[in-house]
């Protein structure tokens, strides 16, 4: 039977077990779009600009640990997608990004809405394919979910020219992809989990760095039963909060430049390190010529052009997390690590992170505290970057797997609001919170015309200070309190909200914390709270660009508080 390079897109869409496609039409995707009534059980949701559909692709991708699918058409639709490609690059979220192309004849020419989007998208995408025969197109579609979904998940975009999708050709749709250059390693060797298993059962300081490879690869049961079993406190990177209950005794919260100092100094002073699913990013270890300057590191990742990119490593195993820790923890000794924990606890009670001061004004530690107290940790929580982002880390305590999703490599405001929209798709029985500052929320609030549409029961804490608040505090710390260009006009949120349809709160009592986050969980439906915080608060612990884990800058104590941790 014949069929067009629409058809062909949709029917490979489908036997992928694609539900829902986040996209924008164009001239260049029509013939796509005038296939859709054809395939009802696609679900095109449409969103009001194309990064939102490559953001809300990624949540949806991270919600559900399946492929999230955008779709725009070509010129401006596609490069509208690049920031939310890219974002998914760097966190590892398995995205497909589909794009509408110029017919094959004006390929080259300059032609109206042409841009060359797989050159553009090159160092950004897993992989990504041009379509110019539309015999090739079965394939391509069955390849590119393989390759985003599988080894270290990333984008895939698949760019189709406007006469692809219309031309017809007989249809068969591979069962299995052959591609020789690309074998994913999924088990580690037994020599190398062999000597990790030595490193492990010999040390007298360990830790546990556990990044979001745990999560990708569900590797939950296993992280745990490596921690109990050995008796390790677990570390995690922020992208990997999430991946071990943060309640729990061996729980020691995340490291990095705003991450707790007692867990970087416990980074600092062990003898080794299992580093699992996690790349040693900038941001986790500070300057590394000073990172854990004692430590045999242990380095369990997929992706081996990871291992030993940042730091030395002394045992790498290049493997799938879950299967390598199944293997590893047959060969772990029951541990016992009474001194190194006496030694952790007395940095815990030296050094508190998660200090809440006692004040009039609404602060927003507090407004995180309180939205982790109504919800007692059950929900998922959506957040952009910057003050909130790190305040939504530290405040609420994530013992829910992957409950936290965040724009952690690329650092993209804007993320949080249509990335709640894929995460609330893909999870639409769990509560969802978009956590946002009032920067970030006005690069993307015009999804919240796709919440309405979609009737999506969204819940949006607007952490407002008026600021640029992470940029501003580093222009007070770092360039002597000189504030250019980081205070925040905004407008009215509860007005915003309202205009689109959905009921809204402004609260600017501390005694009205509480119970509109309770109203807000109360409401079958969208609700908006814009909270105004205090303009000047700043994140702590910090560690100043270019130092040590060790070097935090941290939070001053004060005489009264409300809440340590």
């Amino acid at each position: 039977m014949k069929k067009t390079g629409a058809q062909i897109l949709c029917e490979g869409l489908v036997r992928e077990g694609v539900e829902v496609i986040f996209g924008f039409p164009g001239g260049a995707v029509l013939p796509l779009y005038d296939t859709f009534p054809q395939y009802p059980q696609l679900r095109h949701i449409l969103v009001r600009h194309e990064q939102g559909a490559a953001h809300a692709a990624d949540g949806y991708a991270r919600a559900t640990g399946r492929a999230g699918v955008c779709l725009a058409t070509s010129g401006p639709g596609a490069t509208n997608l690049v920031t939310g490609i890219a974002n998914a690059n760097l966190d590892s979220s398995p995205v497909v990004a589909i794009t509408g192309q110029v017919a094959t004849p004006f390929i080259g020419k300059d032609a109206f809405q042409e841009i060359d989007i797989t050159g553009i998208t090159l160092p950004i995408t897993k992989h990504n394919y041009l379509v110019l025969d539309v015999k090739d197109l079965a394939r391509v579609v069955k390849e590119a979910f393989h390759i985003a979904q599988t080894g270290r998940p990333g984008p895939v975009l698949i760019d189709i020219p406007r006469d692809i999708l219309q031309q017809e050709v007989a249809f068969a749709y591979p069962e299995n992809v052959d591609l020789p250059g690309y074998k994913p390693k999924f088990f580690g060797h037994p020599a190398q989990i062999k000597k990790a298993a030595e490193v492990i059962n010999s040390a007298e300081r360990p830790i546990i760095i556990a990044g979001r490879g745990v999560i990708i690869s569900g590797a939950f049961a296993e992280l745990r039963e490596l921690a109990e079993k050995a008796q390790i406190p677990v570390i995690t990177t922020f992208l990997g909060i999430g991946c071990f209950p943060e309640t729990h005794v061996l729980s020691f919260g995340w490291l990095g430049m705003h991450g707790m100092a007692y867990a970087n100094k416990a980074v600092h002073n062990s003898d080794v390190i299992v580093a699992i699913g996690m790349r040693f990013d900038d941001r986790a270890t500070g300057m590394v010529s000073a990172f854990a300057p004692q430590a045999r590191i242990v380095h369990i990742d997929i992706d081996p052009a990871e291992i030993g990119k940042n730091v030395r490593v002394n045992v790498p195993i290049v493997g799938d997390v879950k299967n390598v820790l199944q293997a590893l923890n047959q060969q772990i000794i029951p541990g016992e690590h009474m001194e190194w924990f006496n030694q952790l606890d007395k940095w815990r009670q030296e050094h508190p992170a998660l200090v809440i001061r006692d004040s009039e004004a609404v602060l927003p530690q507090y407004v995180i505290r309180q939205i982790y107290e109504v919800t007692k940790g059950d929900a998922t929580i959506v957040t952009g970057v910057g003050q909130n982002q790190m305040w939504a880390g530290q405040f609420f305590f994530y013992d829910k797997p992957n409950s936290l999703i965040s724009s952690g490599g690329l650092g993209t405001m804007g993320f949080e609001l249509p990335a709640a929209i894929g995460a609330k798709v893909g999870r639409p029985e769990e509560t969802v919170w978009c956590i946002a500052g009032d920067g970030g929320f006005q690069m993307t609030m015009q999804e919240l015309a796709t919440i309405v549409q979609e009737n999506l029961a969204i819940k949006i804490a607007i952490i407002n200070n008026g600021y640029l608040g992470m940029v501003r505090q580093w222009q007070q710390l770092f360039y002597g309190h000189r504030y250019v260009h980081t205070q925040l006009w905004g407008p009215d949120f509860v007005k915003i909200a309202e205009a689109y349809g959905i009921p809204a709160l402004r609260v600017k009592d501390k005694v009205e914390v509480t119970p509109s986050i309770e109203k807000a969980i109360e409401h079958n439906g969208p609700f908006l709270i814009d909270f105004v915080v205090e303009p000047e608060e700043n994140v702590f612990p910090i560690v100043p660009p270019g130092a040590s884990l060790i070097q935090a800058i941290e939070i001053p104590k004060p005489e009264k508080v409300t809440g340590l941790g």
